[in-house]
């Protein structure tokens, strides 16, 4: 038994720093790969503004908001809320945001609940689960808020 004890000891000398690290770098890459999706599709949408507006007025359903301020809500969550998640700055208010506007991308798809659902709409659910990842277990050391929490 100490044997197996001894063997255990060895084997598990490094876990907590590994669990640390090695958490703190999968954080980083979640949050740079969902914040870069984000970036993308917002980039998109300023990029042709009258299209947008016109998807959020004849195509996007958002349900308690008008097509206009719909469009403009969604424009800067998926702008400003990654740069947030990049930097590790209020990392998990930032996801948890940016899991609310990808949910209303969701709901707003025409053809959710249809057989006809996009393809695309399974990213949809990739991202919120990763964004859920990130408001379970943070940003990492690799981040703003870290340095922040050691400097307090």
């Amino acid at each position: 038994m100490r044997a197996i004890l001894g063997i255990h000891q060895q084997l598990s000398r490094y876990d907590a720093a590994l669990t640390e690290w090695g958490g703190s770098l999968i954080s980083l890459v979640l949050r740079w790969y969902v914040g870069w999706q984000f970036i993308k599709a917002g980039m998109v949408k300023v990029g042709d503004w009258s299209a947008t507006l016109a998807l959020f007025h004849d195509e996007y359903k958002v349900p308690l908001l008008p097509p206009d301020v719909a469009a403009y809500a969604g424009a800067t969550g998926e702008l400003l809320l990654p740069l947030l998640l990049f930097v590790g700055l209020v990392s998990r208010p930032a996801a948890l945001a940016l899991f609310f506007v990808n949910a209303m991308a969701v709901i707003s798809y025409p053809q959710l609940f249809s057989f006809e659902c996009p393809a695309a709409i399974n990213d949809h659910f990739y991202w919120g689960v990763l964004l859920l990842v990130l408001v379970a277990f943070g940003p990492g050391k690799v981040s703003l808020d870290a340095w922040l929490a050691r400097r307090r």
